[in-house]
């Protein structure tokens, strides 16, 4: 009994049965609110979500176009509703270290008002400072210290002048200060020359006075300078009860609604002892400008002097702005924050630099938040690919994971040859849950080249590209359609559009009991075919439509395949398609051009003779095959080996060559069609042109499944449509890929009418007998195989071999 089968139509595809669909058109259905296909993902992802302890952030994985983005948007926004609201947070500047901004949290909401408070504040200073020193009572309390400190100065001067009279001195002031000038008996000044003419005794008498005088003269003037002294102290007190008095109720009415919060107290206490000891500076900015000019001014002219770093010189009304770094007043839930580009600055935020007549210059108002403090309190989404593109922001990533708390710091700090005076903000507290979404190749490359990867993401949600083919999963996928063509505004699709779709979808996949969960690749075929029933002022989606859509979009993408198969037409490449040539097979492959694969046969060959070098693989000698073709290359000398070789050694010379091929070949899924080229080669039978082959072999002689089935059929189909059916002609495949198949209708139609065949097979014995239409011959309890079978050919061909290899060797 014959191991092959040939495949009844009804076998070579799956369609959809529309009586699975209640429903007219998608109008009918409700849209899809959720993701299909997906469990094992869904609940890795909800898994992680609800882990609140540390490192248990996500790695979505999967094939693109799986709703992978979507679905984690989604849950995570879903989750995040009923999570609390995070604080808020602001940066100030720090009166006791002005490079390091002080970080205060507070609850959300309460960043932007105690910011609006602050401006408040400022605009208070701007109208209340000026008024209370151009008061009259600051200006009578001011004259009154002044007159008095005058006045104690005079009566200074007052005694120093009597105690100059009475040693006969008097004095005179000049820009170096008060000089002595002694006097005459007379009262008129004693000149230089008259001095030098006194006798000596009088001149040591007048200058011994002069020495004393000079100490009472330094004393008085020390007086003096206490006196000044004093007087500007006094001064400085009064301005500073003046604006305790008139700042004051200000600051205590924040202070009075902040009180529930140390950190704003604590701010606001250093305020107030700040406010005074830089009054001057105050009045001068004031005085300058009014209103809103006043803090723009200050920008230009306080920071003018500035270096780059943090900004000493910077005006006092801008050290009272808040940064509101963090402002969470409109959240609702924890916040989701998905970053497009999550460059380092993107994430971690930055330090801006103002340039300024030649330089640069910073403050704490110019620190600006990155996605981790906006996701800080909930969920940071990121694309793995476009994360890992920028090194720095991986690492940085890591790193504030490991120690919860993220800086603000710009790169240039790290690489710095010399290290420079700039802002160092303190850091914030982070709680964040980071889902990174990528391919499974990134995630391996991630898990086994990254030791701290498996520390932080320990949770990893694996997205498929199938799921089962059910009537529920079918009618959710007509709920997926509806919710495209309401989404985007498309005409609806009636049932038998529906069933369309989803056969594609199981023909994307390559397997009749599976539906795509690719669902990108699925939504472009319900645009196009939107716009082809557009284009025929159809008002609804129909069969038709889709499969022109599919239609079209292979044309545009097929003109390699069309090439390759005039090509053939024309005999440039040779393919036979009728008649059996000895050791010669069709052998069937893929090429992938990018945006479309198709399938074309392949000549191969094999020539055997007297020798011992094996089976050579002529494209494996040159190099021009891949590791996995090598494998299945070999192991045909272990099949022949334990088929025919079990009594004498294997002796054989082979080659094995694919004709007319210049573009390398991969993969195992001809190793059947090379051995069946091999066995027809020694055994002297001819192999049928008409049939191609697919399969790969173990070396028990087991044909396997391979990938591409659908599109290796029709390839073959076509080449032989071009050149002329014969009723002859098909294609044989592995037993296990008959449940992948999802032919094209017009080769349906051609196996139904007998134009056309396809078999599938079990084993190698299977095949040659479909191929030589010999029978294989089964091993008989003598250890031969029955005379006029293809095996007792093989081993025939192979005794003879060596006797005359042994021969030869005698000889």
């Amino acid at each position: 009994m014959a191991g092959y089968r040939e495949l009844s139509p009804d076998e070579l595809r799956y369609d959809c049965d529309q009586s699975c669909l209640p429903f007219q058109t998608t109008e009918e259905l409700p849209p899809l609110d959720e993701i299909i296909g997906q469990e094992r993902a869904m609940r890795a992802v909800q898994f992680g979500l609800a882990m609140r302890n540390p490192g248990y952030n996500i790695f979505v994985t999967g094939p693109t176009g799986t709703g992978r983005s979507t679905y984690v948007q989604q849950a995570a926004k879903k989750f995040a509703e009923n999570r609390p609201i995070p604080d808020d947070w602001c940066y100030v500047y720090n009166f006791h270290e002005p490079d390091v901004p002080l970080a205060l949290r507070l609850p959300a909401g309460v960043g932007e008002q105690f910011r609006e408070d602050m401006r408040d504040l400022v605009e208070d200073l701007k109208q209340v400072i000026p008024r209370a020193f151009e008061s009259d009572e600051y200006e009578k309390q001011k004259t009154s210290i002044l007159q008095e400190i005058h006045s104690m100065i005079e009566e200074t001067l007052l005694t120093l002048h009597k105690r100059a009279e009475q040693e006969g001195f008097t004095l005179n002031q000049t820009p170096a200060g008060i000089v002595t000038i002694p006097l005459k008996e007379d009262g008129s000044p004693l000149t230089q020359e008259e001095f030098q003419n006194l006798p000596q005794e009088a001149r040591q008498a007048i200058q011994e006075k002069n020495r004393r005088l000079q100490a009472q003269m330094n004393e008085s003037v020390r007086r003096i300078r206490e006196l000044e002294r004093e007087g500007t102290l006094r001064i400085k007190q009064l301005d500073r009860e003046v604006i305790s008095y008139s700042i004051g109720p200000h600051l205590d009415r924040i202070q009075e609604k902040y009180k529930d919060y140390p950190v704003v107290a604590s701010y606001l206490d250093s305020l107030r002892e700040d406010l005074p000891r830089n009054l001057g500076q105050i009045r001068a900015e004031i005085s300058r400008a009014s209103g809103d000019e006043a803090v723009d001014a200050s920008r230009e002219t306080g920071d003018r002097a500035a270096q780059p770093g943090s900004s000493p010189e910077m005006s006092y009304l801008r050290r009272l702005t808040v940064n509101l770094f963090v402002n969470n007043s409109e959240t609702r839930g924890a916040p989701v924050i998905y970053e497009t580009n999550p460059t380092y600055y993107n994430l971690f935020g930055k330090i801006e630099y103002k340039g300024q007549m030649g330089t640069f210059f910073t403050d704490f108002t110019m620190i600006r938040s990155g996605a981790i403090h906006r996701a800080n309190g909930g969920i940071l989404i990121l694309q793995a690919r476009d994360l890992l593109f920028d090194p720095l922001a991986w690492d940085t990533l890591k790193r504030t994971l490991k120690n919860g708390e993220a800086r603000v710091e710009n790169i240039g700090e790290q690489f710095r040859i010399i290290p420079t005076v700039t802002l160092k903000p303190q850091p914030i507290p982070v709680d964040v849950k980071v889902i990174l979404i990528g391919t499974p190749y990134l995630y391996q490359l991630l898990y086994h080249l990254d030791e701290d990867f498996r520390k932080y993401f320990k949770v990893k949600a694996d997205f498929d590209d199938e799921m089962d083919r059910t009537p529920e999963h079918m009618n959710k996928y007509a709920q997926f359609i509806a919710s495209v063509c309401k989404r985007q505004n498309l005409r609806p699709f009636d049932r038998s559009g529906v069933a369309r779709v989803i056969e594609y979808s199981s023909r994307l996949l390559e397997k009749q009991d599976k539906l795509s969960t690719r669902f990108n690749d699925v939504v472009e075929i319900i645009y196009e075919a939107n716009a082809l029933a557009e284009a025929d002022s159809a008002p609804i989606v129909t069969a038709s439509h889709v499969d022109r859509a599919i239609e079209e979009k292979i044309y545009r993408s097929n003109k390699v395949e069309e090439k390759i198969r005039e090509l053939i037409e024309k005999g440039i490449i040779y393919i036979e398609t009728e008649g059996a040539v000895v050791g010669q097979v069709n052998g069937l492959s893929i090429l992938d051009v990018g945006d479309y694969v198709f399938g074309r046969p392949s000549r191969i060959t094999a020539r055997t003779y007297v020798g011992d070098s094996g089976v050579v693989h002529i494209e494996r000698e040159v190099k021009m095959s891949g590791r996995i073709h090598d494998k299945g290359a070999l192991t045909l000398t272990g099949y022949l080996g334990s088929k025919y070789a079990q009594e004498r050694p294997l002796s054989l010379s082979a080659s094995i060559c694919f004709e007319q091929l210049y573009e390398g070949v991969e993969g195992d899924s001809a190793s059947s069609t090379e051995l069946y080229a091999l066995l027809s080669s020694l055994s002297g039978v001819p192999i049928k042109q008409g049939v191609a082959v697919t399969g790969s072999v173990d070396q028990l002689g087991r044909v396997q499944a391979i990938g591409g089935v659908n599109e290796k059929i029709e390839g073959f189909f076509m080449v032989c449509k071009a050149k002329g059916l014969t009723g002859e002609q098909g294609v044989l495949i592995p037993e296990d890929n008959v449940k992948d198949l999802m032919l094209k209708p017009e080769v349906v139609e051609a196996v139904r009418d007998g134009k056309f065949h396809i078999y599938s097979v079990k084993t190698i014995d299977d095949g040659i007998e479909v191929l030589t239409g010999m029978p294989a011959g089964q091993l008989q309890r003598d250890g031969n195989y029955p005379e006029g079978t293809i095996n007792y050919l093989v081993r025939k061909r192979l005794d003879e071999f060596a006797e005359k290899i042994k021969e030869y060797h005698d000889s």
